[in-house]
């Protein structure tokens, strides 16, 4: 292992959008564990270079991850992830007691195992409603004389380069044994000055046909982009060992990108959402009209198999009478064109809803990177 590398773990990885952020950012993914086996396929297929394990992190301890990950105690500097939220979302049941709730607390119990120099918890705003303060008070109980836990930032991914106004809160800590100088100010600036648009993400898209069902038939032609600070992000800034190799293959000389599937609407459906205006919500869908010079909302995970396996409502197109392709729902969510999901339509809508947007993650990771690397006992503490 090399010890100039500044470590993370992933858990509850996903699809991988904070693991892409943290390694856009300067740091090395260890290791990157989730349950779900699709999106734990679909982040070895675009983390080929680092190590995976799929598992349930609530049988799991710090030591085992740690050895999975080669790390000795010491060697790690941040553990990252996004327990599941759905206990918490104004979308859902808001459960005091959903089983789901005590991997958040899980996630701190193991920031006390795994003893890293920092820690990113990740979840929805719902999570610091009154009618949780016992879970966070638990939770935060882990790591309580140990760690120096900075406020709760609201970050919402438009103010930072992506064109969706998904709100997400991030709990942010490092150990009180580090003069550490991060602040919740740190990362409440370097806002964009120029905002990413529906307009702007989608641009260079393909025409979508109604018949275009198979991962196969998915694989389509872009235009040209231009050299712009999202289309950068979006093409050119790959990190070492991360993305397949035939994706970016096919990506940088064919201009081929994979998931413009195609939806079938009867012609009723589509003469509905035709006749409906931008930023609007469809009666009888509840699907809201994208506006090509707005931000997309949140776009949602829908249910597990458990939970019934039904699909989040997608948005509309803004100019076409169809809901979005899962290409064009990354695009918005900030995922380059050339990070790959699963090959089926529904659960690329999974791991992309479930995801924080990479470009807020990398945000994220960079304020503490910059830390890390400019903190005067680094050799000592920091290293």
């Amino acid at each position: 292992m090399n010890s100039q590398r500044k470590q993370i773990i992933d858990l509850f990885a996903g699809v991988g959008g904070l693991s892409l952020g943290a390694v856009r950012a300067g740091f090395h993914l260890a290791l990157a564990v989730e349950l779900d086996k699709h999106a734990m396929a679909a982040h070895e297929l675009n983390f080929p270079g680092f190590a995976h394990w799929r598992g349930d992190i609530s049988n799991l301890t710090g030591e085992q991850i740690l050895s999975r990950a080669g790390l000795a105690k010491g060697d790690l500097h941040g553990l990252v992830g996004g327990p599941p939220c759905q206990g918490f979302s104004a979308i859902g049941q808001r459960n005091v007691a959903d089983p789901r709730n005590h991997l958040f607390t899980k996630f701190f119990q193991l920031v006390a195992e795994c003893e890293p120099r920092f820690f990113v918890a990740e979840n929805v705003p719902g999570i610091l409603d009154e009618q949780y303060d016992d879970v966070r008070r638990t939770a935060f109980g882990c790591v309580k004389g140990k760690y120096t836990i900075l406020e709760p930032l609201n970050l919402i991914a438009s103010d930072f380069g992506a064109a969706t106004n998904r709100e997400r809160v991030f709990f942010i800590g490092y150990r009180s044994d580090v003069a550490g100088t991060l602040s919740a100010r740190d990362f409440e600036s370097n806002r964009v000055d120029t905002i990413t648009t529906v307009a702007d993400s989608l641009f260079g898209l393909p025409r979508i046909r109604s018949d275009w069902l198979t991962e196969q038939q998915s694989w389509r032609r872009i235009k040209p982009l231009s050299n712009s600070p999202i289309w950068t992000k979006m093409s050119d800034d790959i990190p070492d060992g991360v993305g397949n190799a035939e994706a970016i293959r096919r990506y940088k000389e064919e201009k081929i990108i994979s998931g413009c599937f195609g939806t079938r609407h009867t012609s009723e459906v589509s003469a509905r959402y035709a006749r409906l205006k931008p930023g609007k919500r469809d009666g009888i869908s509840k699907a809201v009209r994208l506006k090509l010079n707005g931000f997309c909302p949140t776009l949602r995970a829908g249910t597990g198999s458990d939970k019934g396996s039904y699909q989040a409502v997608r948005p509309i197109h803004p100019t076409s009478p169809r809901v979005i392709t899962p290409r064009e729902a990354a695009r918005l969510q900030g995922f380059p064109d050339w990070f790959q999901f699963s090959p089926t339509k529904w659960h690329s809508f999974r791991q992309i809803g479930n995801s924080v947007s990479p470009i807020l993650a990398e945000h994220i990771f960079t304020i503490i990177r910059n830390a890390l690397s400019t903190e005067r006992q680094e050799e000592t503490v920091w290293a």
